[in-house]
């Protein structure tokens, strides 16, 4: 059954828009599948390669401002948003890595969130190229959500599939060697540079396309949104961390879940606001008891719920 369980969860995804979800539910499930790309392509870095990212919004909201710039300043459509996100992204995530992937623990986490913090500062300042905090506006596509849902299904099928190629070959390995011991893959003869860079770059082309989509689904962006380190970079970790690091259905559970309470905690009166602090206490609950997040810890569980039920 194991055997057949991604054929059993795809086929269920392909059907999924044929039984009649009203617009506000495929809403929320295009939304979780976006997340779950956001979230595979984080776990990649930080998981698998124990490189703990804060910064990934400078890869989101490049990817998100590729598709808006186009489609504004070059009235070229926005779907070759995609494209343009690859190089830049790739660009981006060398740059980036030349500064930070020299750094380890909590300096490398410091630098990669004063890198996105960079880019949210810049996109506010440029305004000749991105509108600065009057954002980017386009129209969209589609009026009707199945076409988006399929295209980012796509999406997150080219994310799963690349994750798992990479972290099942040999590059998987070191990357895991890296996160165990850096110094001790490096005896080994492990260029650990070389291969914290590709797990950075693959990492950031994941995120821009997940990026470009936001961009073309909804229409809208500013700085605050798309280089947003609560919004987008935290969320990202926490995406992860409630599925599970290092799974390869840690991150899909995670955002799933994540997005749902989301919006369950936005729709209650005085608590919408504060819905940030509910998250902080729901990830220090999920460290505390659950530090190998719904997915890893899921024989734990099952166990607690057999015991229950005896």
């Amino acid at each position: 059954m194991k055997r057949y369980f991604p054929i059993i969860v795809l086929a269920v995804l392909c059907v999924l828009p044929l039984v009649g979800l009203n617009t506000y539910l495929m809403h929320i499930v295009i939304l979780s599948v976006m997340w779950a790309v956001c979230g595979m392509a984080w776990n990649l870095l930080g998981g698998y390669c124990g490189q703990v990212s804060f910064g990934h919004a400078a890869f989101f909201g490049t990817g998100a401002y590729c598709s808006g710039i186009l489609a504004m300043k070059f009235k070229i459509s926005a779907w070759y948003g995609f494209l343009l996100s690859v190089p830049l992204n790739v660009a981006v995530a060398l740059s980036m890595g030349l500064i930070v992937l020299r750094l380890r623990g909590p300096y490398f986490v410091l630098a990669t969130l004063a890198i996105g913090e960079v880019f949210r500062i810049f996109a506010e300042n440029v305004v000749d190229l991105t509108n600065g905090n009057l954002g980017i506006m386009i129209e969209r596509t589609w009026v009707e959500k199945t076409q988006f849902y399929y295209i980012v299904l796509g999406l997150g099928l080219l994310a799963y599939a690349v994750v798992k190629f990479i972290t099942e070959s040999r590059w998987g390995y070191y990357f895991v060697a890296i996160r165990e011991d850096q110094d001790a893959a490096e005896s080994l003869g492990i260029n650990t540079t070389l291969y914290k860079t590709i797990a950075l770059t693959v990492s950031a082309v994941l995120t821009g396309f997940a990026g470009s989509f936001y961009m073309v689904y909804m229409g809208y962006i500013d700085p605050q949104i798309v280089f947003s380190l609560g919004e987008i970079s935290i969320l990202m970790i926490m995406v992860v961390m409630v599925g599970g690091v290092a799974t390869f259905w840690g991150p899909t559970v995670g955002a799933v879940i994540m997005v749902i309470l989301a919006e369950l905690i936005r729709s209650i009166p005085r608590v919408g606001v504060a819905y940030q602090t509910l998250f902080g206490i729901l990830l220090i609950v999920i460290i505390i008891y659950l530090p190998n997040g719904l997915v890893g810890d899921f024989p734990k569980i099952r166990r607690m719920f057999q015991r229950g039920a005896a």
